[in-house]
């Protein structure tokens, strides 16, 4: 059975696309952190960090690095934090990228939920400011 980001990648679940390439796609948390909080997935289906091969694992942090950019000028936030647990889906490492306005906000009991047009207000300010 296909992960939640697989049926992401394949339109079979609609999301807030920010980026996708062969190896990767990006995508708006539907319960951010804060508005802008970004997923970073490698299209096959790896569990675990440890287990993502090396072009893979470059890949995700190239595009993070690339991804951070362009959250930060479209959120104006202080930072970009990187949160790596995997336990919300398990079967698919994910990386969090995380809008930082003040010291708590990586806290996992921060994620709610946003309205439709704030997220498509992000989405599309995030694309825009990748170019």
């Amino acid at each position: 059975m296909s992960s939640i980001f697989t049926n992401i990648i394949n339109s079979k679940i609609p999301s807030y696309k920010i980026y996708e390439d062969e190896i990767c796609f990006a995508f708006l948390d539907i319960k951010p952190h804060n508005l802008g909080h970004t997923l970073l997935v490698p299209k096959q289906e790896i569990a675990d960090f440890s287990d993502l091969p090396d072009n893979i694992r470059d890949r995700i942090f190239q595009k993070a690095k690339v991804l951070s950019k362009a959250i930060r000028q479209a959120t104006k936030c202080k930072r970009v934090g990187l949160l790596v647990h995997g336990m919300g889906v398990p079967e698919h490492f994910h990386l969090h990228l995380i809008p930082i306005f003040n010291s708590n906000d990586m806290d996992q009991d921060k994620a709610h939920t946003e309205s439709a047009d704030k997220m498509q207000e992000i989405c599309d300010k995030i694309v825009a400011e990748l170019g």
